[in-house]
């Protein structure tokens, strides 16, 4: 059998084993959203969260990313419609690629909150990993984001946040009538050294600081 026969019987079983990962992610969360959305709903949003990570992704990650990123957004959908209540605040960040100053910002938020505000994070045009360099700050101060992956911001995200925060990405930003934005002028951590990206991760948590004051919520 030739190499090339033996790549595209291996492509072939790879993406057989995709569709049954994803064909199980989507009984899942059928099962998790059920009364809330119906099987057709949910698989719409998980085949669109499958297309929306983009060729950068590795393809035997895509079903689980995809999950993920597909839960994330039928909770987010799920709250615009009103169809579940929170009292939470919650606060969506946003970069360029995903990958560095809005994952930090995440990350500070969720450990800061201590699980009482909504957090999400995106991008305009989504990297393919999340900055090595930010992933090794942020775990100096005990912040792991390194099970992070870069996406991009989607409609029912943005319509279900109290907040959104956008770093660097400039036009590409969507804008939102009834939603409150804020900018922050963070530098970039791209190709930045770790002394550089620290300087960073620690301008990025006194605002997030700030930003928990705002909203209400103490800082742990």
């Amino acid at each position: 059998m030739s190499d090339g026969t033996d790549r595209t019987s291996l492509e072939e079983r790879r993406r057989g084993l995709a569709s049954v990962d994803l064909e199980r992610a989507a009984e899942r969360l059928a099962d998790e959203f059920a009364g809330v959305f119906n099987r057709e709903t949910v698989e719409r949003l998980l085949h669109d969260s499958v297309a929306s990570l983009g060729a950068g992704t590795v393809q035997s990650f895509v079903p689980l990313l995809a999950e993920r990123f597909a839960r994330e957004r039928l909770g987010a959908l799920a709250r615009t419609e009103r169809k579940v209540a929170t009292t939470m605040p919650s606060v969506l960040f946003l970069c360029t690629h995903n990958a560095g100053r809005s994952q930090m910002a995440a990350g500070w938020l969720k450990h800061l909150s201590g699980g009482r505000a909504l957090v999400y994070s995106g991008g305009s045009e989504p990297g393919n990993e999340v900055n090595p360099v930010a992933i090794e700050a942020m775990a100096e101060v005990g912040i792991d984001i390194a099970g992070e992956y870069p996406k991009p911001w989607t409609d029912e995200v943005i319509r279900s946040v109290d907040v959104v925060v956008t770093m660097g990405c400039g036009d590409a930003c969507p804008v939102f009538p009834g939603i409150r934005y804020v900018d922050w002028e963070v530098e970039d951590p791209a190709g930045q050294g770790l002394g550089a990206v620290r300087r960073i991760r620690d301008d990025v948590e006194q605002r997030v600081r700030s930003l928990l004051g705002e909203l209400g919520v103490a800082a742990e």
